[in-house]
C-alpha cells in the first residue's frame, strides 16, 4: 500500500485512532519551526510540540505522526541522542508515521535515522543554493488533492540520491518559476547570461534546469509505519497550496484529526501573568539589535526580504542567520503579547504560568548577547561588503584574517550554526519554549 490510498488502518497497531495527531519536534529547528507553527496554524491541522527530551522518555507513544521540520540534520541528531533515535525508530517499527522536511527529511536517510535507504547527494554533485518556486511532476493525490497547479516553495534544499526500489518517488522537479534564486542570482538573469559561465565563476552548481526529473518528494516503510520525505517546504506560511498538501498529510497520516481554528498556534501558548514594564523594554532593546543588523545590510544592499520570514542575501554573508534571529525574535513578541491575561487559553496538560521574574532574568541574559553580537556582525558585514570589491566572497573561505576571526566567533567554521550565534539562537529557543510550555 502507499500513501495516500484511503486505507488509514493497515499497518498501524490496534487502537490508533485513540492517539493524538501529530508531535512536532521543536529542537534544533528555529526558523523552520516557527514557519512550520505557522503553516500548520494556517491550515487549521492540529498538532503538539514535543521536545527531544520528551521522545527519549517516550512520548511518542501517544501520537500518529511524527512532523520533523526543517534545520540541520545533525543538530537535530545530536539533540536526540542514541536513545531518542531508537524511540523514533521504534515508534515507526510500531506503526508511527514521520513526516521530514528538508532538514527533517535529512535526518530520516542512511545518515541518520535509517528509515528509508535514501541518502544525499554529496555537495559537489547537487545544486546546493536553489530557493524559491518550482513546479513539480506528480500522479500523487496527497500533491494534487485541492491543488490546481502544483507549484510549491524549495529554500536550499539538499537532493536525495535512492538506494533502493522500494522507495517511492512521488514527485520530482520540474522548470524553476519567476522569482526563484539560484544562491545570489535571480533565475531570469541567469538564464540571459548563461549558467555554465556563472557556475565557472561560483565554483558550484547552479544551472536549477539540473534539478529537473529529480527526486523532490520519496514515500516508504519502516516498518509497519509510513515515511514521508519531502525537499519541498510545504510548512512556509501563506502558502495555499503547500497548506493544502498538509491538509491531505495529515488527513493520511493522522486520520480523524480534529478540526482547529486558524489561529490554533495560539492556544499552545502559555496564559501569563501580568508582565513588568521593563520586560517590555528589555524586548524593545533586543529588537532595535536585531532590526539594526538588518538594516546594515539593507542599507548596503547585501540582502533584502522576500517573504515575511526570509532574506535574500548575497553569497557569501549571513543572510539565513538575520532572518532566523529576526523571526525568533519577532515570535517571541507575538506569543508574549497573545498569551497574556486575556489570552485565548491553555491547553490541558500545561503546568502553571511562568514567574515574571524568571522571564526577565532570561530576556535580560538575551538582551546582553543579541547586543553584543549585533556589534560584532555589523563590523563583519562591512568587513565582507568591502572584500566583495576585489574578490568573490564565498560563505566559507575567505582570504582575510579579520573576517575569517571575526566569521569563527559568530557562527562557527562551518555552515551549521555554530559560535555565538549558537549560544544566542539556543537562549531564543529556551524562552520560545517556556512561553509554549510543557506538553
Amino acid at each position: 500500500m502507499t500513501i495516500g490510498s484511503g486505507d488509514h488502518r493497515r499497518g498501524n497497531p490496534e487502537g490508533l485512532p485513540k492517539k493524538s495527531p501529530c508531535a512536532l519536534l521543536w529542537d534544533q529547528s528555529f526558523l523552520w519551526g516557527v514557519m512550520a507553527r505557522q503553516a500548520l496554524a494556517e491550515a487549521g491541522l492540529s498538532f503538539d510540540l514535543l521536545r527531544a527530551e520528551e521522545i527519549r522518555a517516550g512520548g511518542l507513544d501517544r501520537y500518529r505522526l511524527l512532523f520533523v521540520p526543517g534545520g540541520w540534520a545533525s543538530n537535530k541528531i545530536g539533540a536526540l541522542g542514541s536513545r531518542g533515535l531508537d524511540e523514533i525508530r521504534g515508534f515507526v517499527q510500531r506503526g508511527g508515521n514521520y513526516l521530514g522536511i528538508c532538514g527533517g527529511a535529512g535526518m530520516a536517510t542512511q545518515d541518520g535515522l535509517g528509515l528509508l535507504p535514501v541518502s544525499r547527494k554529496p555537495g559537489p554533485k547537487r545544486v546546493p543554493s536553489f530557493s524559491g518556486a518550482i513546479r513539480i511532476s506528480t500522479e500523487h493525490p496527497l500533491l494534487l488533492q485541492g491543488i490546481e497547479r502544483p507549484v510549491f516553495h524549495a529554500w536550499w534544499p539538499s537532493q536525495f540520491q535512492i538506494a533502493d526500489c522500494g522507495v517511492r518517488v512521488i514527485a520530482t522537479y520540474q522548470e524553476a518559476q519567476a522569482g526563484a534564486f539560484s544562491a545570489d542570482i535571480p533565475i531570469e538573469a541567469g538564464r540571459d547570461e548563461g549558467w555554465a559561465a556563472l557556475e565557472e565563476r561560483y565554483g558550484i552548481l547552479l544551472d536549477p534546469d539540473r534539478l529537473i526529473g529529480e527526486p523532490a518528494v520519496v514515500e516508504g516503510r519502516f516498518g509497519r509505519g509510513r515515511v514521508l520525505l519531502s525537499l519541498l517546504h510545504f510548512d512556509t506560511p501563506g502558502d495555499r497550496n503547500g497548506a493544502a498538501v498538509l491538509k491531505n498529510i495529515w488527513d493520511d497520516l493522522a486520520p480523524g484529526s480534529p478540526a482547529v481554528r486558524a489561529d490554533a498556534g495560539d492556544l499552545s501558548c502559555r496564559v501569563l501573568p501580568d508582565l513588568p514594564q521593563t520586560l517590555w523594554e528589555c524586548l524593545g532593546t533586543i529588537e532595535k539589535a536585531a532590526a539594526d543588523w538588518c538594516a546594515a545590510g539593507e542599507r548596503n544592499f547585501l540582502w533584502h526580504w522576500r517573504t515575511p520570514y526570509l532574506l535574500q542575501w548575497r553569497r557569501g554573508v549571513r543572510g539565513l542567520e538575520c532572518s532566523i534571529l529576526v523571526a525568533m525574535i519577532a515570535e517571541i513578541r507575538r506569543r508574549l503579547e497573545r498569551c497574556g491575561p486575556e489570552g485565548s487559553g491553555r491547553r490541558p496538560g500545561l503546568s502553571g504560568p511562568p514567574d515574571p521574574n524568571r522571564l526577565l532574568e532570561e530576556l535580560e541574559a538575551i538582551r546582553c548577547a543579541t547586543v553584543q553580537f549585533v556589534e560584532k556582525a555589523k563590523r563583519l558585514l562591512i568587513r565582507e561588503l568591502f572584500y566583495m570589491q576585489t574578490a568573490p566572497l564565498s560563505p566559507l573561505n575567505c582570504n582575510d584574517p579579520d573576517i575569517r576571526r571575526l566569521r569563527g566567533e559568530l557562527f562557527g567554521i562551518g555552515m551549521s550554526h555554530g559560535g555565538e550565534f549558537k549560544f544566542l539562537l539556543d537562549a531564543l529557543d529556551g524562552f520560545l519554549w517556556e512561553l509554549a510550555g510543557e506538553i
